[in-house]
């Protein structure tokens, strides 16, 4: 009996353990798959094991990691956060939960996350608490969107990643792609790493009504059976410089970063490998592709050299690399054309550019400065678009084009127009899985409001003192000067009126009211967001003959009588009063302070108010509408004669310019 007991436990303990077998085989074959790099098919196994066993924090992780790498954020966030209720869960997996909740526009979850990684990681808390403050620069980025209209490319785009468009001269688009064939002829492979075919290289015509012809891929000269792109041309040369994807046997158990995949492991085609970027150029004949040559510093036992930007005069080339001595992961470099035709040693584009993290995808905007992505300077999340100014390893300013042409997802491969305000980029935002498509933006102008008022400014009595008094019921005409429409309105019984106004028109406001000389007022608005309101102030000068009028913030150097830019900032303003009131002829008077001698401050005074009559002749006003006098000292408006000691700012009152009308 005693017997029998025992056989039965050695049975149950054996059925019991059959399965625990069973799932450490599995997880040990799920993890092979994601240690070799191939993610989709590791999330396949390690979601089978989901189903067999009570998760916990590793096999969470796992899942969680497998999505980050394929690139898909909203999965990844979901999954770290199911491993973050462990209490074993790692480290690097809250700062991959912050990452991921970024990309997701999950600003407070990743501020959050990435404060709890400070706390854990202390070493390392300067980082994480820069990027916790990036977190609310993105958000007011997002809630303050500058005015553009992005449209996705449908004809362009497919089921895959599709990314960087290059434009061709006749104005055909080259970009690229991961979507599979659909030339049954065509072998379907699939990239392990995505699920998804090998990026190629694809083509598509523009046609008369400005939509694309159906995309098909480039020769077989272009396109490997691995992955091709992304690329650029040269029209002076009639040249393709293309990425080709070269797996090579890792010989090394830290490996460099796979721009191919925008993610910070590489990854090879098999098991054992890994990938590197080339560059290979290639010329266009009629409809082929001939005289492939490799770039000569391709380095793939060593490193990757890929996404290459051509300068228009074919003299600097840049590109990205992961080479040693970098700033970050991968870096911007840039090599010279030299006078017998070859590239010059690559040189790093500097601390400006390139930062701690990845800098990818350079192009030349057809305004002549640099775009390129980083993760590494502050942005919205995942890789941002940012242009810099300047060129070689000398740079001015990057600035990012924030939101709506960057998002919190991936966005890079822009192409932009001489005006920089329009063209396509490639981009992740709306994407549920990760992947790109490709968008066409232009930028358009703000609609904001212009608030004005219109008032005078009085003598109070017994000062010198001005009190500023509303001007109601003024006439007030809009023009815009490109178009030459009015819009009219008047201002209310407290001077205020205000206009629907556009950014970058140029307009033109003519304020009229019996008894004030008409006013006009020109301006541009710089307004950035709808939102936004612009403050236009019209002060009106009654048009009683004899009643001298202070033209306010006129300032001469001392003892000089020429005509400041301040000055003529103001004297501009006096030409627009005589433009508009062409009836009217005026005395233009200058005053000094009491210090110098009387005639010293005579013939100053003179000089300087002939030099502003001159300005304003210079200006087209008729020489017969306007009088010069200088009256030096002998109209002081206050005690500050010879012997009375005085403030500076006393003095300032006596040095003034007056107009007053003295026909009409």
């Amino acid at each position: 009996m005693r017997l029998r007991f025992l056989y039965l436990l050695i049975l149950l303990a054996t059925v019991c353990a059959q399965p625990l077998v069973a799932q450490k085989k599995e997880m040990k074959e799920a993890d092979k798959y994601f240690n070799s790099f191939e993610y989709a098919l590791a999330l396949d196994a390690y979601k089978k094991l989901m189903e067999r066993k009570e998760p916990d924090a590793y096999l969470l992780e796992r899942i969680a990691d497998s999505y980050r790498l394929m690139n898909n954020s909203k999965e990844a966030e979901f999954w770290y956060a199911q491993a973050a209720g462990f209490e074993n869960v790692t480290p690097a997996s809250i700062f991959y939960y912050a990452e991921a909740a970024k990309r997701n526009g999950n600003y407070e979850k990743a501020k959050e996350m990435y404060t709890s990684y400070a706390r854990r990681v202390p070493e390392q808390a300067t980082m994480a608490m820069e990027k916790a403050a990036s977190c609310d620069t993105a958000s007011f980025w997002t809630n303050r969107p500058l005015s553009y209209e992005i449209a996705v490319e449908e004809k362009l785009n497919s089921s895959g990643v599709d990314f960087s468009p290059i434009q061709l001269p006749n104005g055909d688009m080259v970009f690229s792609s991961d979507r599979l064939p659909t030339d049954d002829s065509k072998k379907k492979e699939r990239f392990n790493w995505t699920g998804n075919g090998f990026v190629q290289l694809y083509y598509a015509s523009m046609k008369e009504d400005s939509t694309w012809s159906e995309p098909s891929p480039l020769s077989e000269e272009i396109n490997t059976e691995f992955h091709n792109g992304p690329a650029a041309f040269l029209p002076k040369e009639n040249t393709l410089y293309f990425t080709r994807t070269n797996s090579v046997k890792r010989s090394q158990s830290k490996v460099n970063t796979d721009p191919t995949s925008w993610v910070n492991r590489g990854g090879g085609k098999g098991t054992g490998n890994i990938n590197r970027h080339e560059i290979f150029t290639a010329r266009r004949n009629g409809e082929e592709w001939v005289d492939i040559k490799p770039f000569k510093y391709n380095k793939p036992q060593e490193y990757s050299v890929g996404h290459p930007a051509i300068t228009p005069d074919g003299k600097l080339l840049y590109f990205v690399s992961d080479m040693p001595g970098g700033q970050g992961e991968t870096d911007i470099y840039y090599s010279e054309r030299q006078p017998d035709g070859n590239w010059g040693e690559p040189v790093n584009a500097g601390e400006v550019i390139n930062t701690s993290g990845r800098e990818s995808f350079p192009s030349i905007g057809g305004d002549g400065k640099l775009y390129f992505s980083s993760d590494g300077h502050v942005g919205l999340g995942g890789l941002d678009i940012f242009r810099a100014e300047g060129e070689h390893g000398s740079w001015t300013r990057v600035q990012n084009l924030m939101y709506p042409l960057n998002t919190s997802r991936d966005d890079l491969g822009i192409v932009v127009d001489s005006s920089g305000t329009k063209g396509w980029l490639s981009s992740g935002r709306t994407s549920e899985s990760g992947y790109d498509n490709i968008y066409k933006f232009r930028e358009v102008n703000v609609e904001c409001t212009l608030v004005g008022q219109t008032y005078e400014m009085v003598d109070q009595p017994g000062t010198h003192i001005k009190k500023r008094v509303m001007v109601d019921n003024v006439l007030l005409q809009l023009f815009e000067e490109n178009v030459g429409s009015m819009v009219e309105t008047h201002s209310d019984s407290t001077g205020n009126f205000n206009y629907k106004v556009e950014a970058g028109m140029q307009y033109t406001i003519r304020g009229s009211k019996k008894g004030y000389l008409t006013q006009t007022i020109l301006f541009t608005p710089d307004c950035r967001f709808s939102i936004d309101s612009l403050l236009v102030e019209m002060i009106m000068y009654r048009d009683t003959p004899n009643v001298p009028i202070v033209l306010e913030n006129i300032f001469y150097d001392l003892d000089k009588h020429d005509i400041r830019p301040d000055a003529a900032i103001e004297l501009d303003k006096l030409v627009r009063i005589l433009k508009a009131n062409p009836t009217i002829r005026i005395e233009l008077s200058s005053h000094t302070d009491s210090r110098q001698t009387r005639k010293y401050n005579q013939d100053l005074s003179e000089r300087r108010a002939q030099a502003a009559v001159d300005y304003i002749v210079s200006k087209g006003i008729d020489r017969k509408r306007l009088v010069a006098k200088g009256y030096g000292e002998t109209r002081l408006r206050n005690k500050c004669a010879d012997f009375v000691e005085c403030s500076e700012e006393d003095h300032q009152v006596n040095r003034r310019t007056e107009f007053k009308i003295i026909s009409k």
